[in-house]
């Protein structure tokens, strides 16, 4: 794997007509590896925690996702009336996360859970998040056997459990906290941002949700 790689990457270098890395120029790259800079930050996500939570949810809801501000013991109760209050049916495909089993899903008893990843057939999936980006009302999704990706896609209905605890400032506190989480070389295969419900405007440039994933996406933030 380690000779593919450098294979590959000094193809791309001989196409750029540049040397292969020695001297100084690799041990810069080594050094910036080591310990990234951190790229800019937006002003107006620079506020205390409680606001920076009002603004993730203020730019959700700008950009089309429903949001409910909620209680932990109150997650499994609101999914249920959420999916009642669209006509939905009470089935999902939930995420087999251990953040998600803390909740009390044995009080709805109408509620049938499927844990694991997605598939065609399903209507909705219920998925923990990495973080909520407060900037852009962003959530992340990292990849792993306690979230498959294919929740985040296949569903026509996303419904997100992010904690307040999870919301941060801008997307460079979230490549810091995902470095912390995992470690070098341990890195999660996909991180997903996801902002709003999948949507194009590409037909005669009339917005449409839903086009290459979810139609709707519904956000619990759970209270600390």
């Amino acid at each position: 794997m380690s000779d593919a790689r450098t294979q590959i990457l000094g193809g791309i270098r001989r196409s750029l007509r540049r040397g292969e890395l020695a001297g100084d120029a690799r041990s810069e790259i080594e050094a910036r590896l080591a310990s990234p800079p951190r790229g800019p930050s937006v002003a107006r996500a620079q506020l205390p925690h409680p606001e920076k939570v009002a603004l993730f949810c203020q730019w959700a809801e700008t950009l089309n996702a429903t949001v409910a501000r909620v209680g932990a013991d109150d997650v499994p109760g609101e999914v249920t009336a959420y999916l009642a209050r669209n006509n939905l049916p009470a089935n999902v495909a939930m995420a087999p996360s251990p953040l998600l089993e803390g909740y009390d899903w044995a009080s709805q008893k109408m509620l049938s859970i499927r844990r694991g990843r997605g598939e065609g057939s399903d209507q909705v999936s219920v998925t923990g998040a990495f973080a909520g980006i407060a900037e852009t009302g962003t959530v992340v999704m990292a990849s792993g056997p306690d979230h498959p990706v294919s929740l985040n896609l296949l569903p026509d209905t996303h419904v997100v459990v992010l904690r307040e605890a999870d919301v941060v400032a801008g997307y460079e506190d979230v490549w810091g906290r995902l470095r912390e989480r995992y470690g070098k070389n341990l890195m999660p295969r996909t991180v997903n941002t996801i902002t709003g419900p999948s949507r194009t405007g590409d037909i005669e440039q009339a917005m449409e949700l839903g086009a290459h994933g979810p139609r709707r996406m519904h956000i619990l933030v759970v209270r600390d």
